[in-house]
C-alpha cells in the first residue's frame, strides 16, 4: 500500500469576515514558494467557503465545511447539505466535532449520516472522535473512542472517503494536551480497529487534534499513526499555521 500522505487541516470554527481570506491567500504564497508535500485544506465558516474556494482556486490548498446535514434538500432552515458544500468548492466536510456532539447533541448515529451525506455529495468526510477529561480519568478513554468509531463510520467508509481525527476533549482551547504516549495509544488502536473493520483500513488517515501549537506541532506529529492535524486556533493566522504544515508537510 502507498504511504498515507500527510493531511494538515484548518477549522476556523465561528471565526473570519471577508477581511480574514488574506490570511488564506497568504498561506496560499507560502506554499507556492515551499510546495509541502502534505495535503492541506482550511474549513472556515459556511459563509466563506465559496469565497475561500475562489480565493484558493489552483493553490493546492483544498476548502471544507464544518458540519453538513444528513440530507440533500429540505426544510431544514439553517442547516446546509454536503451537496450545498460541494457546489461552493468544498472538498471536505468536518462531522462529528466534538463541540458539535456536545453543543448540539449529536450522537454517532447523527454523525454516521452525516459522513454518508458527505460521501454521497463527494466530499471527504473528517470525522472526530475523542474523550472528555472525566472520561480519561475514569481510564475509560480507549472505550469511548472505539465506540464512538465504530458508531460514527458508515459501511462506505474507505481510505480515500474518509479520514478520522482524534481531538480529546479536555485538551480543545486549553492549551492541554496528552502527552505523546497517549497520543500514540489512541491512535494506535484507532488503527487497530480501522484494519479489523475495512479491508483498506491500513490507508486510512488518522489526525490529531487539540491544540496544536506551532511549538509542539513537531513532536505530535512524530508520534506513530499520526498522519497529521486537524488544527483550532493556530489556523487562523498563516504565520501561525505554517510552523504545524512544516512539521509533517516535508521530509
Amino acid at each position: 500500500m502507498a504511504a498515507r500522505r500527510p493531511l494538515i487541516v484548518g477549522n476556523w470554527k465561528m471565526n473570519g469576515l471577508t477581511a480574514s481570506l488574506a490570511e488564506a491567500t497568504a498561506l496560499a504564497g507560502k506554499v507556492q514558494a515551499q510546495a509541502p508535500q502534505a495535503e492541506l485544506g482550511l474549513c472556515p465558516p459556511a459563509t466563506l467557503v465559496a469565497a475561500m474556494a475562489m480565493t484558493l482556486k489552483g493553490s493546492g490548498i483544498g476548502v471544507g465545511g464544518q458540519d453538513c446535514h444528513a440530507r440533500a434538500a429540505g426544510a431544514h432552515t439553517g442547516d446546509i447539505a454536503a451537496e450545498m458544500l460541494k457546489d461552493a468548492g468544498a472538498a471536505y466536510a468536518i462531522v462529528g466535532h466534538s463541540e458539535r456532539r456536545a453543543d448540539h447533541g449529536e450522537s454517532d448515529e447523527a454523525v454516521r449520516a452525516k459522513a454518508q451525506a458527505a460521501h454521497r455529495a463527494g466530499l471527504v468526510a473528517i470525522v472526530c472522535l475523542g474523550e472528555t477529561l472525566a472520561q480519561r480519568d475514569a481510564g475509560e478513554t480507549l472505550k469511548v473512542v472505539g465506540s464512538q468509531l465504530r458508531g460514527s463510520l458508515p459501511d462506505d467508509a474507505n481510505a480515500a472517503n474518509t479520514v478520522i481525527a482524534y481531538e480529546p476533549v479536555w485538551a480543545i482551547g486549553t492549551g492541554r494536551t496528552p502527552t505523546l504516549e497517549q497520543v500514540a495509544e489512541v491512535h494506535a488502536a484507532i488503527r487497530q480497529d480501522l484494519k479489523a473493520r475495512f479491508d483498506d483500513g491500513a490507508g486510512f488517515r488518522i489526525l490529531y487534534g487539540g491544540s496544536v501549537k506551532p511549538d509542539n506541532a513537531k513532536q505530535l506529529m512524530a508520534v506513530a499513526d499520526v498522519d497529521g492535524a486537524l488544527v483550532g486556533g493556530a489556523s487562523l493566522k498563516a504565520n501561525d499555521f505554517w510552523p504545524i504544515v512544516e512539521a509533517k508537510g516535508f521530509k
